[in-house]
């Protein structure tokens, strides 16, 4: 059973005079899927690169189990930091095969599931023969994929895995992702911007915007804190009256408000001022609180 946590306090990233990461403090606990998510350039990948040891934090610290993770081998071996391979991937060269990559992730990686790994080249249709210069980015995805599955790693972080995926293999990997949490208990942190599918996995989330972090919460409760109100502009004003406004749309005489402070005092006013009330999609809240930070 892992019930080791990995936790970062106040870590700082500078490159140059240009600081990246702004002191940012969190904790992942054990047998959780937590989503990272932010824009472009917001910081994910220094941030997970800092957390697995292969980024150097400019201060701050990183701890799993108490220990330290930079040159740490006992720790670096139960977490795993599974990103897009690129067509020179290591030192450069162009010519590793798949199979190839296979065998030095289970020289690597101290949990290896070769059983499981030709499992998933069974699953994704993937030819081993084949090098990874040559593969497609949906291919090469799918080869990161199976490497952050098939590690079996603890403490399991993958950096925009479905980026080259098309709708029905993203389907695949986030059942197959769903199969694997529920026969162990590993955490997984996943950076992509395609939100709206994979909110349904995360049970936590991580907003990280232009290097901060936004917020850190559970995923249901986040979302039970918001609500679209919609309806006559006079009634969602009068039922929205005293809540903050995030966001706001009108067409005709109707209008739609995104509101915070969302609980069943505003239910009972919405059903008296007769006005929908429905949830917010994550990436929706997303967009408005990055916004509404932005402005």
């Amino acid at each position: 059973m892992n019930a080791k946590t990995l936790t970062a306090v106040d870590i700082r990233k500078t490159y140059g005079q240009k600081e990246v990461l702004h002191g940012i403090s969190l904790t992942l606990l054990p047998h959780t899927i937590y989503g990272l998510i932010g824009r472009n350039g917001a910081g994910k990948t220094t941030l997970m690169g800092i957390l697995t040891a292969q980024t150097p934090a400019t201060s701050g610290s990183v701890t799993y189990g108490g220990e330290p993770v930079w040159e740490n081998a006992r720790a670096l071996s139960e977490i795993c930091f599974s990103r897009e391979l690129s067509p020179t991937v290591l030192m450069g060269r162009n010519t590793f095969r798949i199979k190839q990559i296979l065998r030095m992730a289970s020289y690597y990686y101290p949990n290896w599931d070769k059983d499981y790994a030709q499992k998933l080249v069974e699953a994704f249709g993937l030819d081993v023969k084949k090098q990874i210069c040559k593969l497609s980015s949906g291919m090469r995805s799918m080869v990161t994929i199976l490497l952050a599955l098939a590690s079996r790693a603890p403490v399991t972080f993958l950096d925009e895995p479905v980026a080259g995926l098309d709708v029905v293999a993203r389907d695949q990997f986030y059942r197959l992702l769903l199969e694997e949490y529920e026969r162990s208990e590993r955490t997984f942190v996943i950076s992509t911007h395609i939100i709206e599918e994979a909110a349904s996995v995360f049970e936590k989330v991580l907003f990280l915007d232009h290097g901060s972090l936004l917020l850190a919460e559970d995923t249901d409760t986040l979302l039970s804190h918001y609500a679209y109100l919609s309806g006559r502009e006079e009634d969602v004003r009068a039922a929205a009256e005293g809540r903050p406004v995030l966001h706001r749309e009108q067409m005709g005489r109707s209008v739609t408000l995104c509101v915070g402070e969302a609980d069943e005092a505003l239910s009972q006013r919405c059903r008296a001022f007769d006005v929908a009330c429905d949830p917010v999609p994550l990436q929706k809240l997303f967009v408005y609180l990055a916004g509404q930070k932005e402005a």
